[in-house]
């Protein structure tokens, strides 16, 4: 699968599809990755889709942006963040087995990270011709949390929104926002076992989003902090629905 890269809205990104030359695709589908990880972490999600789901590659580009930071000083060469978390205190919290509530964080530099995703979204929209609603958003952990907060901020609603492991941050900005908002379909996956972001957190954001009246397909799997098979056929459901509008 040819990887390109490319610098969207300031960010270094990886791109992949299957057009032909000098066709544009119908659909972007932006997806970020987790803390602590690199730039190309997701990549495999779009090549994995593209091969499965071959029509995809006549409509759909991926685009997988490198989180700002680097983690380089914290000991994880190549590792990437969105924000900067205290790793002290959440493995102090996992060690004693306690509820990770992160509803009331509002994280330092989120607001950093939500206008350069912003400004990627933008920059699809210039370059491809793409209103935001041929935009589906979507990411793993941090980056999903990022995801959700662009998307509750947009001027107009992407195309769909995937939350794959992502937990209820700012849920003082994020309840009104969302009930500000028209409908939007949603993909939300989560583990039972996950030992990072708590099953229970997760539902608290499926049931802030639902309340506001998005369609919210949620899929819990007996597994940790990961993306499953399952979520992944649910994310791809979403994606040809979204193909055929």
């Amino acid at each position: 699968m040819n990887v390109q890269k490319s610098a969207l809205g300031g960010l270094n990104c990886h791109l992949i599809d299957q057009l032909p030359d000098g066709a544009e695709a119908s659909l972007a589908v932006v997806l970020c990755h987790g803390f602590g990880a690199p730039g190309t972490d997701l990549v495999s999600i779009g090549s994995e889709l593209l091969s499965v789901y071959p029509r995809f590659g006549q409509t759909l580009r991926f685009i997988f942006p490198e989180a700002p930071l680097s983690l380089e000083d914290y000991g994880m060469p190549g590792g990437r963040a969105w924000w900067p978390l205290d790793l002290e205190r959440m493995t102090a919290a996992i060690e004693r087995g306690e509820l990770r509530d992160l509803r009331n964080d509002l994280p330092d530099g989120l607001a950093e990270a939500r206008e350069k995703l912003t400004s990627l979204v933008e920059d699809v929209q210039q370059r491809h011709g793409l209103p935001t609603s041929r935009i589906v958003l979507g990411g793993f952990s941090q980056g999903a949390m990022l995801a959700t907060d662009v998307t509750l901020r947009l001027p107009e609603l992407p195309a769909g929104l995937c939350i794959f492991s992502g937990t209820l941050l700012c849920e003082q900005e994020w309840k009104p926002l969302a009930a500000e908002r028209g409908p939007l379909p949603i993909v939300q996956s989560h583990g039972h076992q996950d030992p990072l972001l708590p099953f229970q957190a997760a539902e608290w954001l499926r049931e802030l989003l639902t309340d506001a009246g998005f369609d919210v397909d949620f899929v819990p799997f007996a597994g940790p902090h990961t993306i499953p098979v399952e979520a992944l056929q649910h994310f791809a459901a979403l994606l040809s629905r979204l193909t055929m509008d």
